[in-house]
């Protein structure tokens, strides 16, 4: 059966590809702007062209992954992953198409298995660690998984998911080197070395990737073997600019996309090595910086800003760059780390939908509260509701188009939502200035609407993280009878003794000077945590949720 681009599918397994929207549902796709781009074939494995490839390029004796003391070799994790392959494909009876859920903290035998999936023309769909039975059973049925490989460590869910299945699923255990007693552990140990890769298409589904649940259930975004290249050949390489000797780390699960790129695919396009961490605080962040000298981090805006506050503690001498993604990153966050370590952080805006990062920029042509400009690779403008391109000065939503867009599984009305025009609508309110860079306004949810005035959620967090008092917030529309909507604040102070009505007034105060008063936060409510997914992004929507609940609620 052809795969989407005409060519003929490796996978005996068509659920995924008949679950593709259809063709004109399709964003716009530009391969010609790169000439890495370019030269793609119309058959490639990921896998083979980011592992099997190093030990062509020489670099089997590298190091590919630190974890524990351990240093994981290209040629080791080849060897591993094929020895996985053969036991999905020998003992599991994986046929090519079929889904193989995933799920581990970041650890070697995690990465072993991803590339094992691939390489037995499998698709892989990895999972968040803390995911519970209910949410696993969700993915099950959802993409129909036969097959799954889990971290013994995490069995219980998984197990009890497996009760939930609307069908039989096989689960192959394993520790986190490959080292134990688990069964994929003496299975994978029991193979001889080397595995025939599956010759997949370019545009066979590699991997479905579920979006973090931000606005509420979990979308299924599937993304081929060509995306996943495509991803490692624009950010990485003209932005970032990976050198062979870096040494990645940071907070991002493998089953986050942005996790994936920048601890997995991204130092092994170009020989480099990343830390993989199976816990991680920002004083753990910091202590791997300091123990294996890693040249690189990545993690999310509250992350930095945490770290910020005890980095004088810590040799941090071998970091160079900074990468912040899976928020927005405020003004104030970008500042308290580059005073405290004189790097300026590379702010990166990606999408699930379009697996990794499409606008940003490093260096010199960084301009702190800008998220960035379009990438190479990809183009970007701001439009109007109806899809059509705006001028520089206006607000509206970010839409996006290059090598990788959005398909969602089997759900063409929200694939009609997300893809307008040939753009990849965002959902991000963003404002392009006439240098072609792009200042965040809101998401298109949180933008707020008071007594008829249009007021920006995150531009008023911006201002309250500013002052001293407050160590996170959240700032939402709350419902008003006067004013359809007020500004409320959800706030974590650094010190709790602080909570009370003089701290809220002072905070409302010290808005009201900073930008125009009526943008002020009416509410302010302290708590002692604010929601967020397991990759730290803030979950308003549930803040949301909890107000508009209050307001049913009878007197």
């Amino acid at each position: 059966m052809p795969a989407p681009g005409g060519v003929t599918s490796a996978h005996r397994d068509s659920f995924a590809r008949e679950r593709l929207p259809p063709r004109e549902l399709w964003p716009q796709m530009d391969f010609g702007a790169l000439p890495e781009l370019r030269a793609y074939g119309n058959r490639m494995n990921a896998a083979v062209e980011l592992l099997d490839r190093a030990l062509d390029l020489g670099w089997g004796d590298r190091a590919a992954i630190h974890f524990n003391g351990q240093v994981w070799s290209y040629r080791r994790l080849k060897e591993q992953a094929d020895r996985i392959a053969r036991v999905l494909v020998e003992d599991m009876g994986l046929e090519t198409g079929n889904r193989v859920l995933l799920r581990a903290p970041n650890n070697p035998m995690l990465v072993a298995c991803w590339f094992a999936v691939l390489k037995a023309g499998g698709i892989a769909v990895t999972t968040m660690p803390l995911l519970r039975a209910r949410e696993l059973a969700f993915v099950l049925n959802r993409v129909r998984i036969r097959h799954a490989l889990c971290d013994i460590g995490l069995a219980d869910e998984i197990e009890a998911a497996r009760k939930s299945a609307e069908h039989a699923v096989q689960i192959g255990y394993f520790t986190s080197t490959g080292n134990g007693d688990a069964d994929l552990d003496r299975r994978a140990a029991a193979k001889p070395a080397g595995f025939a890769n599956c010759d997949t298409a370019a545009d066979d589904v590699a991997l479905i990737a579920f979006t973090s649940g931000t606005t509420g259930q979990p979308k299924g975004t599937m993304h081929f073997h060509r995306d996943i290249m495509a991803i490692t050949d624009c950010f990485p390489r003209h932005v970032f600019k990976v050198a062979p000797n870096d040494i990645f780390c940071g907070s991002p699960p493998l089953a986050f996309t942005f996790g994936l790129g920048a601890l997995t695919l991204f130092p092994m396009r170009f020989g480099a090595s990343s830390v993989l961490l199976e816990k991680f605080s920002p004083e753990i962040l910091l202590e791997t910086v300091q123990r294996t000298r890693a040249t690189a981090i990545y993690t999310a805006p509250t992350g930095f800003r945490a770290m910020a506050e005890m980095a004088q503690r810590f040799d941090l001498t071998s970091l160079k760059k900074s990468v912040s993604a899976g928020e927005h990153l405020p003004k104030p966050s970008f500042e308290v780390w580059e005073q405290a370590t004189g790097i300026r952080i590379i702010d990166g805006l990606g999408a699930t939908e379009l697996l990794h990062i499409f606008v940003s920029t490093a260096g010199a042509d960084i301009r702190p509260g800008a998220t960035g400009k379009a990438i190479p690779g990809y183009q970007a403008c701001i439009v109007d509701d109806d899809a059509n391109p705006l001028p520089p000065g206006s607000m509206g939503r970010l839409a996006v188009r290059g090598p990788t867009g959005c398909r969602y599984i089997d759900d063409i009305e929200r694939q009609k939502l997300y893809v307008r025009n040939g753009w990849n609508l965002t959902g991000d309110v963003y404002e392009m200035d006439r240098d072609g860079y792009f200042w965040y306004q809101a998401r298109a949810d949180d933008m707020i609407i008071s007594a008829g005035y249009n007021i920006s959620g995150p531009e008023v967090e911006t201002i309250l993280l500013d002052h001293p008092k407050v160590k996170e917030c959240a700032v939402i529309g709350a419902p008003d009878p006067q004013r359809g909507q007020i500004v409320k604040a959800f706030v974590v102070l650094r010190d709790a003794r602080d909570t009370g009505t003089e701290t809220a007034k002072l905070l409302q105060d010290h808005v009201k000077a900073e930008i125009a008063p009526y943008k002020y936060p009416r509410a302010i409510e302290f708590v002692d945590a604010l929601p967020r997914t397991e990759t730290g992004k803030l979950q308003r929507y549930r803040l949301r949720d909890q107000e508009k609940t209050r307001t049913e609620q009878p007197a």
